[in-house]
């Protein structure tokens, strides 16, 4: 079956063909291709200005990113067939990889399903449609997780705010199984209850397994302050497996309740205090009252997420970062972790680096960290390379 073309502009063809998988509205040569043509979710074929195939893509014409290319091939549906494929192969990678079945099965772009995410939590799937082309065929979606696992239940949490981006309603609903939103992850010998309905994002973060490993190795005999804690990813693994004391601080008594439940889970409750209360007053607390750190975890939620916000989103983790390292006993360590894309690596250094000159105090970077395999990287899309974290010991 033949798909409508859409043509870009000349200039523009040569992205796609150095293997980006974005079309921005500006690129596309609306003369040839009028937008108003094209319904939204529909697949076309593209073409540079020549007449070259450049692929298949899917069309939100109301959106800034207006196509997003699913194929090398020309003419090829955004289809069950096609989506069955690439969770196969996408599957197939975290086989590799895992021992347990709980990892982000599908990363959107990463994984060539622009749009989709796709978190597994054992028999529990949490799936987020965050654009229009992803959220047409989503019977499409849910029929090739229920062929190929057979899951006790599916959970759609299209809340994100990448779908207003796209006029999509934000909704959250079970499209398999009871009503229940506790499910369970295992990650590094440690044990979490999760909660997939209303829990951030699809309820885990497991972009930071890899970092959270590592940080184990710093931990042990340690006194711990992980601060924007939330279900206690980083405080309940730590007190598993070696630290003397965890204090987790996170603003929500919700996720501190969680976070006190895997506690126990893990039989970990004894070594771990909660403070409820906004991070940076927290710690302006503790350093009011002279308290330090052997390892301060500073993991907060992305305080850049749009480029217009990098001076404020900045200035927030340079305050942060301050902070935390005041908490820090000498020799100590800081683990500093940005989730923002507008972020770079060198940016999260100078931070640290400024709060360290502010403070009087020398720092040496011990490793850097960054996402976890099942959030592969795209090599010709930046924004899904967004994860950094330092480990750097302070004098």
């Amino acid at each position: 079956m033949s798909l409508p073309p859409l043509y870009l502009k000349k200039r523009e063809e040569k992205r796609l063909l150095a293997g980006h998988l974005w079309v921005y509205s500006n690129e596309i040569d609306t003369d040839k291709s009028p937008l108003k043509n094209f319904s939204v979710g529909q697949n076309v074929n593209l073409l540079g200005s020549s007449g070259k195939s450049l692929g298949s893509a899917y069309i939100n014409p109301h959106s800034l990113i207006t196509a997003r290319k699913y194929s090398e091939k020309s003419h090829k549906q955004f289809d069950e067939s096609l989506i069955s494929g690439r969770i196969q192969a996408a599957l197939a990678l975290r086989q590799d990889i895992y021992e347990a079945p709980f990892y982000r099965l599908v990363f959107s772009e990463g994984d060539y399903l622009p749009g989709l995410i796709v978190d597994r939590y054992d028999d529990t799937f949490v799936l987020q449609l965050n654009t229009a082309g992803a959220n047409i065929v989503e019977q499409d979606i849910l029929s090739v997780i229920d062929d190929l696992f057979n899951p006790a239940k599916i959970i759609l949490r299209n809340d994100s705010g990448s779908r207003a981006l796209e006029n999509l309603e934000q909704i959250v609903g079970i499209a398999k199984g009871d009503d229940s939103s506790l499910a369970y992850c295992e990650e590094n010998g440690t044990r979490f209850q999760v909660d997939v309905i209303q829990g951030q994002k699809t309820g885990w973060f497991y972009d930071q397994r890899l970092n959270r490993k590592h940080a184990l190795d710093y931990t042990a005999n340690k006194n711990v302050l992980d601060v924007f804690s939330y279900t206690g990813s980083w405080s309940v693994a730590m007190a598993k497996h070696g630290a003397r004391s965890v204090t987790a601080i996170d603003s929500s008594q919700a996720a501190l309740n969680t976070l006190i439940a895997n506690a126990e889970l893990n039989e970990a409750e004894d070594k771990i205090t909660t403070l409820c209360d906004d991070a940076f007053t927290a710690m302006r607390e503790l350093k009011t009252a002279q308290k330090q750190y052997d390892v301060v975890i500073i993991d907060p939620p992305a305080f850049i997420k749009r480029k217009k916000d990098l001076k404020e989103g900045m200035q927030a983790y340079n305050r942060a970062n301050q902070l935390a390292m005041s908490l820090v006993k000498p020799g100590g360590m800081i683990i500093s972790s940005s989730c923002s894309y507008h972020m770079s690596l060198s940016q999260l250094q100078n931070s640290l680096l400024k709060a360290s000159r502010s403070l009087k105090r020398s720092m040496q970077i011990i490793q850097y960290g960054g996402q976890g395999p099942d959030h592969p990287i795209h090599p010709a899309i930046e924004e899904t390379n967004y994860l950094k974290t330092i480990f750097a010991r302070i004098l």
